[in-house]
């Protein structure tokens, strides 16, 4: 079990390392305040974006189910592979065990793996939305989408699997824990080359193109004109004659949306390839440095160098939640929707009690009134008396 490299070991970025450099209280100090900021960003953001397709109806589109998906990767890549480096940094040494080390391993390929199909996905949905708006009506769709989604993860957690067989515990030279290889660094090359082919050079090939092809589409030459408005247009159409409003429908039916249609599309469109390109660029030093150490005898182990591999890739799958904030309207509002909505919960509760309490006093003061109506038909004494208690639980009643 002789594990010859840190940084290309399964689980690189949550592994300890007894170098001099690792255990300076600097590298320490920095390492675990980025990854604690980042991923606690990261884990905050997605969520929310889970929270907010789920909650708001409008946000239920096929490409919103596919960022569903990526975030769920990403949290699972922030949890699995963050988290557990500030752990290492602090104790110095693996402290999940056996099954830590599989389960760990398993679920960082898993985000990894789950993010780089997810944005293949959506990149070619975006393409034949686009691109070919008539056969979008079939093929794009919500249903569609989440079969798709369920492919993907179903593909990814077989393939991952088998890291299952790849990854053991043991002790190093100095008596500490790692969580490393179980044969030699070498046996892994056609590994990490088949990953890097599938889950990194394909999907960028993949959107490069199609995304080049959009952008002729959108940008190069007049949009054609979209089959899904005509048939909103006609269905509206449609339920306001049998209303007897013929006169609304006409001011519907010339009511001009291609502009906001095709403005729209564009916006969504540009957020996408941003991620796109910040998924290539972020995760470019990790993939570039595991690719060359694997054809090293002596590979590349600068700590710093690989703190900022690592620090990249969490960066990655944090970023997307800002993304969607400042470039697309709906994910800002439906954000801001949310974050309120704890503050309107204790409003609205607040509201009821008072309501309840409201309630229980006009009873209880009706009670009285009609307590008091019936001592009137007693003597003048008692009813004199009752007077006064009336007038005391008006006030009662007006003060609360």
């Amino acid at each position: 079990m002789e594990n010859n490299s840190k940084f290309d070991s399964p689980t690189n970025i949550s592994l300890a390392n007894n170098d001099l450099v690792y255990s300076m209280v600097e590298y320490k100090v920095i390492s675990v305040f980025l990854v604690l900021l980042i991923c606690g960003i990261g884990i905050i953001g997605n969520i929310m974006v889970v929270l907010v397709v789920f909650i708001t109806r409008d946000m239920r589109t096929p490409t919103n189910c596919y960022l569903v998906s990526l975030a769920v990767a990403d949290l699972m890549v922030l949890v699995a592979a963050g988290l557990p480096n500030v752990s290492d940094s602090l104790a110095g040494t693996w402290i999940y065990g056996h099954a830590g080390c599989l389960g760990i391993t398993y679920f960082q390929y898993l985000g990894i793996n789950a993010s780089s199909c997810s944005i293949t996905a959506f990149t070619v949905e975006r393409y034949i939305a686009i691109c070919h708006p008539m056969r979008a009506q079939t093929v794009c769709t919500v249903s569609r989408a989440k079969r798709i989604i369920a492919v993907v993860w179903i593909f990814t957690s077989i393939y991952c699997m088998l890291w299952f067989f790849l990854v053991d515990i043991h002790v190093n030279k100095t008596q500490q824990v790692e969580c490393g290889y179980k044969v030699s660094r070498n046996l892994y090359l056609p590994i990490y080359l088949t990953d890097f082919a599938i889950f990194y050079v394909i999907p960028l090939f993949v959107a490069t193109v199609l995304y080049g092809l959009i952008g002729r589409v959108l940008f190069l030459s007049p949009i054609p004109h979209h089959p899904e408005s005509t048939t909103d247009r006609w269905r509206e159409k449609s339920s306001k004659e049998k209303n007897g409003s013929q006169a609304d429908t006409n001011k519907t039916a010339n009511r001009p949306r291609p502009k906001g249609a095709l403005s729209s599309r564009k916006q969504v469109t540009k957020m996408l390839a941003v991620v796109v390109i910040l998924f290539a660029l972020l995760w470019m030093p990790y993939r570039t440095l595991v690719l060359v150490n694997s054809f090293m005898s002596n590979p590349y182990l600068d700590a710093w160098f690989l703190l900022f591999c690592r620090i990249c890739v969490y960066a990655n799958s944090a970023i997307n939640p800002v993304i969607y904030n400042v470039m697309s309207q709906k994910f800002r509002t439906a954000f801001k929707r949310l974050c309120k909505c704890g503050h309107e919960d204790t409003q609205r509760r607040s509201m009821y009690m008072t309501t309840n309490s409201y309630s229980m006093v006009r009873d209880a003061n009706t009670g009285a009134e009609k307590k008091d109506k019936a001592v009137l038909q007693k003597p003048a004494v008692l009813a004199k008396q009752t007077s006064i208690g009336g007038i005391e639980g008006e006030l009662y009643y007006s003060v609360v």
